[in-house]
């Protein structure tokens, strides 16, 4: 029996590791922290539980189809619940858009933005769910091999819409600034401002009107511990506190791991970790990506994040808000073109305890409070306080409620964190954004070029960044391994 360690315990390994034991192999995760999945870690404190990362359930027949390949449902982990309203969006003081569970009622509430809009978005949607259907199977599980992976006679004819933008499909349809910014919301799950996203890419607007928001009961987390357990039930041993130093070779082959200064024989190493991280574990002749490479990639934003325990209920609230009251092409421009911090930001707010009673003691409120920043931005106490009086000032003002002195809870996280537990380059949080130039066969490989039985998966590799593309991701790689094994 071939033995298999994997680097990392995210989204991607976990499914990986799922593939690879249901084939036969002897797996083994090692994870640097003291808790497994990644990004997607949970926080307890004070009676209060957090989500540490991802907070958006989109796309929910890509995580059916991962259980389904395993003769499971999602339902056999965990309980969803569609979200209605599945998130508000505020524009300024008593100024919101609500986005509801049906396609029906979206289309209502455009109408009553513009009168008109509502057939525009059934057409688009349309366009969008024909897109969705051509990514979903014949695109995004594709391992990235070759460019000929992309030439379908489906995908042939919409080879325009990957050199036209998102940006110019939707402004060629609307016109009102606001649903404008609606559409263009989804693809910034993609890493990339809607004027550098292809087109072809509108499929997120599907996964968010066609198919809705959804929580999984007890959290994100809920997600992590299902798939954990159905890698357990394979075989897959998961240890945690191991913090591995080296990627051994001999003969350009791999040999197996340091860990804790220890040295694992494998026959096959996979790094779900970054994936530049990882490459700097092995010696630099046997990289395939320079700094160079790396410098001039177009990455996803960092985040300033807030994890809050506030010792009331509020008011004038949903389970997701965005709060788009500010210059949305500023912002992205102060993030992708010109990076500092935010002159104006915008930001998203998550309250799950109002879906989820186990999520804060009784009376009380969780919350969680996003800033998109540039990566590798200058990262200090008083900077994530200056930001914390701005968001939580703003929040206030347009909710209508006092909140900072109930704040019996706060913890920030920022790109040196993401930097130190996860080994995030540039203290990225959602990976390598999918332009036109870094989407597919154009993203780094999921097998090393210079290393014999080496692999990579995750949110910098294909398909791309998101919690569905990394279960996605860990699937591809496997087949991956299973072909050249063979």
């Amino acid at each position: 029996m071939k033995k298999i360690t994997i680097i990392g315990s995210g989204f991607s390994s976990l499914a990986a590791s799922c593939y690879l034991a249901k084939n036969g192999f002897d797996v083994t995760i090692f994870e640097k922290n003291d808790q497994i999945g990644g990004r997607a870690r949970q926080l307890k404190a004070n009676g209060f539980t957090f989500d540490m990362g991802p907070s958006w359930y989109w796309m929910p027949d890509v995580f059916e189809r991962f259980f389904n390949d395993f003769g499971k449902s999602a339902s056999d982990y965990y309980k969803l619940e569609k979200l209605n309203p599945a998130y508000t969006v505020c524009f300024g003081k008593n100024d919101f858009i609500t986005i509801e569970d049906t396609l029906e009622k979206i289309k209502a509430e455009f109408e009553r933005v513009e009168k008109g809009s509502s057939i525009k978005l059934q057409k688009f949607i349309g366009d969008a769910l024909d897109n969705y259907n051509i990514a979903i199977k014949e695109v995004v599980y594709r391992p990235g091999v070759s460019p000929l992976e992309l030439v379908t006679p489906k995908t042939v004819k919409k080879v325009g819409q990957f050199f036209s933008t998102i940006s110019k499909s939707v402004r060629k349809d609307f016109k009102n600034v606001k649903l404008i910014s609606l559409l263009e919301f989804p693809v910034l799950f993609l890493g990339a401002k809607p004027s550098n996203t292809p087109a072809f890419y509108n499929f997120m607007n599907y996964a968010d009107f066609g198919l809705g928001t959804f929580y999984p009961e007890n959290g994100m987390y809920s997600i992590i511990e299902g798939i954990s357990g159905l890698a357990k039930s394979l075989g897959v041993k998961i240890k945690t506190n191991q913090n591995v130093t080296e990627i051994s070779t001999n003969n350009k082959t791999v040999t197996g791991i340091k860990v804790n200064d220890e040295f694992i024989k494998s026959d096959i190493v996979l790094s779900g970790a970054d994936y530049h991280h990882s490459e700097k574990l092995l010696p630099e002749n046997l990289r395939q990506y320079s700094e160079k490479y790396w410098d001039k990639k177009t990455f996803a934003p960092s985040s300033l994040l807030f994890y809050l325990g506030i010792d009331k209920k509020l008011k004038n609230i949903n389970h997701h808000m965005l709060f788009f009251d500010t210059d949305f092409r500023k912002h992205a421009e102060e993030i992708y073109d010109e990076p500092k911090w935010p002159s104006e930001p915008l930001f998203y707010a998550n309250f799950p305890s109002l879906t989820d009673k186990n999520a804060a003691p009784e009376g009380k409120e969780t919350a969680f409070f996003l800033v998109p920043i540039a990566p590798d931005l200058e990262d200090t106490e008083e900077l994530r306080e200056k930001y914390y009086n701005i968001v939580l000032n703003r929040f206030e003002e347009l909710t209508n409620q006092n909140i900072k002195s109930d704040v019996i809870y706060k913890k920030s996280f920022c790109v040196e964190d993401f930097k130190s537990e996860y080994n995030s380059y540039k203290g990225n949080a959602y990976g390598m954004a999918n332009t036109l130039t870094q989407t597919a066969f154009l993203r780094p490989k999921l097998r090393s070029k210079k290393v014999k039985n080496l692999y990579f998966t995750g949110q910098l590799t294909v398909p791309g960044p998101g919690m569905p593309p990394s279960l996605i991701s860990g699937k591809l790689v496997a087949g991956l391994i299973l072909k050249d094994i063979k």
